[in-house]
């Protein structure tokens, strides 16, 4: 589809911060404590100087012109195509290509770009993904020359829209009765696709930080109360856990390593451990939790299609079991006799 011009209403919001709060205090505690970094070690260990720019500049690009207006198109289930102009100008649609006027980033600077979309909104992230990691890739291994001449240079700038095909309306994970082709391509899809719940459980983790050291009950904020630090410390860890399972899933991409074992448990461990997050980000926030300007619910309401999608929990499960075991488990033994139960 090619995309129609529209009125850009960010620049008339009046919201000035990411989640319309105030600025964080951080002596509201603790009178001395210095700033620090939110994920010990840095995430930006990872990466190298021209890396940690782009993923910069995905974020000021996203907290800017995403963020304020990020709730309400949520709450009427539309997508905001005016952002469309601004994700083009960020330059990263192509990823990996070379090319074509594609970026040709690194893949890590393709993860934590991912990431970042993800950490303020999952419906964009999952619109970026299709365009630019499905249905580009796609056309650059397997499109014809003139194919990739014609279409990638539109879509690197977002001037054309692509839609991907992924399932068949008479099949969903019996993968095996497809009639269309699968190729490896799938493989790589997965593992970018498991940096969408890295992105989004950074942003709730970044909520819950900021609300329990600002909301006050009985006199103290609420990042004074032992139960809350109970709960923020595993989403925490989770974070720390699953950036660096998606770390060593390109790793191994790079390394000519990666499997579809691999790619499977990166993808439904770290789906697990983000519906984990999001859920004592949910308990965190309490009555806040499920009001959408707050984020968390909405994360909440995101993540669920995360986890189906791209194969589901069950069956990514069943993929690396299948590479550790050497058995295929997907279907049940044809039964001999019917049950008496």
């Amino acid at each position: 589809m090619t995309v129609p011009p529209y009125q850009d209403d960010v620049k008339n919001n009046q919201r000035t911060n990411y989640f319309n709060s105030p600025a964080l205090d951080v002596s509201v505690v603790f009178r001395k404590q210095r700033r620090l970094l939110l994920f010990l070690p840095a995430i930006d260990d990872l990466l190298t100087p021209e890396e940690q720019a782009i993923r910069l500049r995905v974020r000021e690009c996203m907290e800017k012109d995403v963020a304020p207006i990020m709730a309400e198109y949520w709450d009427k289930a539309e997508f905001p195509f005016q952002i469309i102009p601004k994700l083009g100008a960020l330059r990263i649609a192509g990823e990996t290509i070379k090319g074509y006027g594609c970026p040709g980033l690194s893949i890590m600077a393709n993860a934590f770009a991912t990431a970042e979309i993800a950490r303020v909104d999952a419906s964009c992230s999952a619109f970026f993904l299709v365009h630019s990691s499905l249905a580009m890739l796609t056309s650059a291994l397997c499109g014809s020359e003139a194919q990739k001449q014609k279409y990638l240079p539109s879509l690197a700038e977002f001037k054309t829209v692509a839609c991907w095909g992924l399932t068949e309306p008479d099949y969903g994970s019996v993968a095996s009765a497809l009639r269309a082709t699968a190729t490896k391509v799938l493989a790589v899809s997965r593992v970018m696709v498991a940096w969408q719940p890295i992105g989004l459980c950074m942003g709730v983790y970044d909520m819950c930080h900021r609300y329990l050291k600002e909301r006050k009950q009985f006199g103290a904020p609420l990042a004074a109360f032992q139960i809350n630090q109970e709960k923020l410390v595993p989403m925490l860890g989770n974070v720390q856990a699953m950036v660096l399972i998606g770390w060593r899933l390109w790793k191994l991409y790079e390394a000519g390593k990666m499997t579809p074992g691999y790619a499977s448990m990166g993808k439904s461990w770290i789906t697990l451990r983000a519906r984990e997050t999001v859920a004592l980000g949910r308990e965190l926030l309490s009555g806040n939790g499920i009001l959408s300007e707050f984020l968390v619910a909405k994360a909440f309401g995101d993540l669920e299609p995360i986890y189906t999608f791209e194969g589901t929990y069950d069956i990514n499960a069943l993929v690396t079991g299948r590479e550790v075991t050497g058995i295929a488990s997907f279907r049940p033994a044809a039964l001999t006799q019917r049950s008496c139960l």
